[in-house]
């Protein structure tokens, strides 16, 4: 397997936020308050910085950090059950908007394994895409210094994370981009693989059209819910839970130009412009799967 661990020149330490509270109540009358020594001694062990302050922290562009409010990363990540010292696995992290989040709330006592394209890649433009990603994560290795990467490049790279070594697995909006590419179901039957037994899929992607037969090829970009959960269940994963965390309700679904029309990709560019702002990012499933413990 070929991970490649990023090593900083400096550590340089993460701030932490202390946390904790005394239980409620007072100590009796007669009871002498212990000394200075004993109270530093039972104080609560501190804990990094929130997952709200990485979202919101001065490492993201405004620009990243605008989006919060269309993606709603906290949330998401909250309802997956992401924990500070968990392995987690970003599939496809492209140039890293929720790398920016996931990796330092783990940096300290986790592990971020980003399962990115092929560094030696005969394309250009894949080279590129990779290069951009680590040069990203060269400048903060005070926040990325635990980052690992990995090798995801279907049907032949799959060099990404050990057969069950992950806590977690999140992908976000890709399984479009697999359907017509025809390895959905071995995206899936891969993530079951290298997850420990209990351990968490996380996906979000755009939602299409119940009421519309699934393309196979998801031209449009839209997945219909059900048939993301026929593929994760076929793999073996079990449904734990649905979110409307990043739905969008005023989402047609019926663009000409698919998905891609809505912001923050604009396709049509001016034309219609306010009006495709109006509606906002696309209307997207949030769901939680499980690998069975036994």
């Amino acid at each position: 397997m070929r991970l490649c661990r990023l090593i900083p020149a400096v550590f340089l330490a993460v701030a932490l936020a202390a946390c904790g509270a005394p239980e409620p109540g007072s100590a009796p009358e007669e009871t002498a308050a212990p000394p200075a020594e004993s109270a530093a001694a039972v104080e609560p062990e501190s804990a990094g910085p929130s997952l709200a302050a990485i979202a919101d922290g001065d490492h993201r562009s405004a620009e990243n950090r605008a989006r919060n409010a269309s993606r709603h990363p906290v949330e998401t990540l909250e309802f997956f059950g992401l924990q500070p010292d968990m392995t987690v696995v970003e599939i496809w992290p492209s140039g890293g908007w929720y790398t920016e989040v996931i990796a330092p709330y783990v940096n300290e006592k986790g592990t971020y394994v980003a399962a990115h394209w092929d560094p030696e890649d005969e394309r250009e433009f894949v080279r590129n895409g990779v290069k951009g990603f680590t040069d990203k994560l060269a400048e903060r290795p005070d926040l990325y210094g635990n980052v690992q990467m990995g090798v995801l490049m279907p049907p032949e790279k799959w060099d990404f994370a050990p057969e069950g070594s992950v806590d977690m697995i999140v992908t976000f909006r890709n399984i479009h981009n697999w359907m017509p590419r025809g390895y959905a179901e071995d995206m899936f039957a891969q993530f079951y693989k290298v997850l420990k037994p209990g351990g968490v899929l996380g996906v979000v992607e755009h939602r299409g059209n119940p009421d519309v037969e699934q393309d196979p090829k998801a031209a449009s970009g839209y997945v219909n819910e059900a048939y993301a959960i026929q593929l994760a269940e076929a793999a073996g994963f079990e449904l734990a839970g649905k979110a409307e965390i990043n739905a969008n309700p005023a989402d047609t679904k019926d663009y000409d130009t698919g998905v891609w029309t809505l912001p923050p990709t604009l396709r049509k560019k001016d034309e219609d412009r306010e009006k495709y702002l109006a509606i906002g990012e696309s209307d997207r499933f949030t769901l939680k799967f499980v690998k069975p413990a036994a």
